[in-house]
């Protein structure tokens, strides 16, 4: 029998990382969590010491989406923990894996409300796929391999330890075991196959077939076989936010993103389709628009490895519980060649008739930021990695840059979170240093978090950060614009500061650029830049994200563009 190690918590922590192939750390030291740092300080890691716990949160959640492994996090009690908040539920939306552990105050004041005590573990309940508070020695060991079994199967999603600073110092036997069995958590994988079958025949029988596809697409490694499938049963792919590259963006079957800022062709196809095969994916409201007008006439196969899911915003014709990837492999077996010539005629007939609006032609000399992206995508290859932001920038980024692999878009989709993109940058470029990337942000969402040009400087991080600088928080302005008679009530961001200097402050270069031929220019001065360098695209103020779907409207009733046809 294998004798057990006796060493402390802080100990057990980093020796259970080590063993699940942990790299990359990021965090921010405090009190409660120093005995763990001290620990760190001659350890095997890479820890990136941001400057705020939230950028750490980010960071972490989309190292964990490019490189598949859970994320990991280190913070503080009391405020460094609720500082992880807004992260943890970011991930959680999006299915992220990731690993989060708190400093806690010792276990006899925990309810006093100690200095800088904050209760973690019930604040983030309804936020992370489990949470522990450790409460002896003697757990921590099974606590951290059950931590990254949780987040790492199933529907993914972040796990949050909180530990008591004396739990850190204690000592106790260590065995760690990677491989776990927890009673009453067993995700299903393999779908059944009665269903299979049910699903198979209703694609036979489609005349008007679509897939949609989301991020669990991406989770699962589902992408290859979707290409096969698609192209084998001749079924024109549509894909969420969270599922672009998915599928190739300049692939013959694809016809873009569908919902509220979707392409006018996704949203007909749905709309029009007989069968909808909904492939990881959530049924979104962003996508549905008003529920009782969508995809009235079409049959819907819902494929998803969690069953809250299925059927939880649309009636499901056809449920299937399961890995995305194991149950389109079962499709594939039983699939003969499709002939849907006539469908895919009809939807050529709407990708001509419609193409993505290129911005308003009215402003001779003004910077399109469409252009702006579309300029980055061109410039760009197959292996970029691009992130972004939310708002007005994150849409246009959608429409316009092609994204051609599975984990090289990165974005908040299920949240929404302005501030996500600049640190979320700063970890794929971790989980992928050989790989340029690119983080398309706002004004506005830059300067949530640009406090982390001093992480990039520091580290010398190899990053362009190319900022739509339009003066306004620009997608709330839209809809004052549309919907609240321009009155744009505290949206202007024109008192802003000049961000080539705030930039070249910390350290890093920095190129701006109001006209397309400058832009064109300094993208690729840029590019050809080692470190982190930011180019401030000055943009046309007032530019709108077409197509649009008002609130509350079937998808298929679609603002083209600016003249609202």
């Amino acid at each position: 029998m294998k004798r057990k190690r006796i060493i402390k918590g802080s100990q057990m922590i980093l020796s259970a990382l080590e063993k699940e192939g942990v790299e990359v750390i990021f965090g921010f030291p405090g009190g409660a969590v120093l005995p763990l740092y001290d620990q760190l300080y001659d350890a095997p890691f890479n820890h990136i010491l941001t400057r705020h716990e939230q950028a750490a949160v980010h960071a972490a959640d989309s190292y964990a989406r490019v490189t598949g492994k859970p994320g990991v996090v280190f913070a503080t009690s009391g405020p460094g923990a609720t500082n992880l908040v807004t992260g943890i539920t970011n991930a959680y939306m999006d299915s992220v894996p990731l690993v989060l552990i708190t400093g806690q105050v010792v276990r006899s004041l925990i309810g006093t409300d100690a200095f800088q005590e904050a209760d973690i573990t019930g604040i983030t309940m309804p936020i992370t796929k489990h949470n522990y508070l450790v409460k002896s020695i003697e757990e921590l060991p099974t606590v951290m391999s059950e931590a990254f079994y949780i987040a790492s199967t199933g529907r993914k999603g972040p796990v949050l330890i909180d530990v008591p600073k004396d739990i850190f110092d204690l000592e106790g036997p260590f065995q760690y075991e990677q491989k776990c069995h927890i009673h009453g958590y067993n995700p299903t994988y393999k779908g059944h196959i009665g269903q299979i079958n049910r699903a198979v025949k209703a694609i036979r029988d489609a005349k008007k077939p679509v897939i949609f596809g989301g991020g669990g697409l991406i989770r699962s490694g589902a992408s290859s076989v979707l290409g096969e499938l698609a192209e084998k049963a001749r079924i024109p792919v549509i894909l969420s936010l969270m599922g672009l590259g998915a599928y190739p963006g300049d692939g013959e079957l694809f016809l873009g993103m569908p919902g509220m800022h979707g392409c006018v062709t996704a949203n007909y196809a749905l709309t029009e389709a007989d069968l909808i095969i909904g492939a990881g994916v959530r049924f979104d409201d962003r996508v549905t628009g008003k529920l009782d007008t969508f995809a009235r006439q079409a049959k819907i196969i819902h494929i998803d490895i969690d069953p809250a899911e299925i059927g939880k915003n649309v009636m499901i014709d056809v449920p299937i519980v399961g890995d995305v990837r194991l149950i389109l492999e079962e499709l594939m077996q039983r699939l003969k060649p499709g002939n849907t010539a006539k469908w895919l005629k009809q939807i050529k007939t709407w990708q001509d008739q419609y193409p993505m609006p290129m911005g308003r032609e009215d402003k001779v000399g003004k910077l399109r930021p469409q252009y702006v992206i579309r300029e980055l995508s061109r410039l760009s290859d197959e292996n970029t990695i691009v992130v972004t932001d939310v708002g007005q920038h994150q849409m246009w980024t959608a429409q316009h840059f092609v994204i051609r692999k599975p984990n090289t878009f990165i974005t908040s989709g299920g949240l929404g979170t302005m501030g996500f993109g600049f640190p979320a940058a700063i970890g794929a470029k971790f989980a992928a240093p050989d790989s340029r990337v690119i983080c398309i942000t706002g004004d506005g969402g830059f300067q949530m978090n640009i406090q982390e040009l001093a992480t990039v400087v520091k580290n010398q991080v190899d990053l362009t950060i190319a900022l739509i600088n339009n003066s306004y928080l620009g997608m709330v302005r839209q809809w004052q614009e549309m919907f609240y008679d321009r009155r744009y009530s505290h949206t202007g961001l024109q008192d802003g500061p000049d961000f080539v200097n705030v930039a070249e402050a910390f350290g890093a270069r920095a190129l701006r650029a109001s006209t397309e031929d400058e832009a064109t220019e300094v993208i690729k001065q840029a590019f050809a830049m080692k470190g982190p360098v930011l180019i401030d695209f000055v943009v046309e103020k007032e530019e709108n994200v077409y197509p649009m779907v008002a609130p509350n409207r079937a998808i298929n009733d679609i603002i083209i563009g600016g003249d609202e046809q």
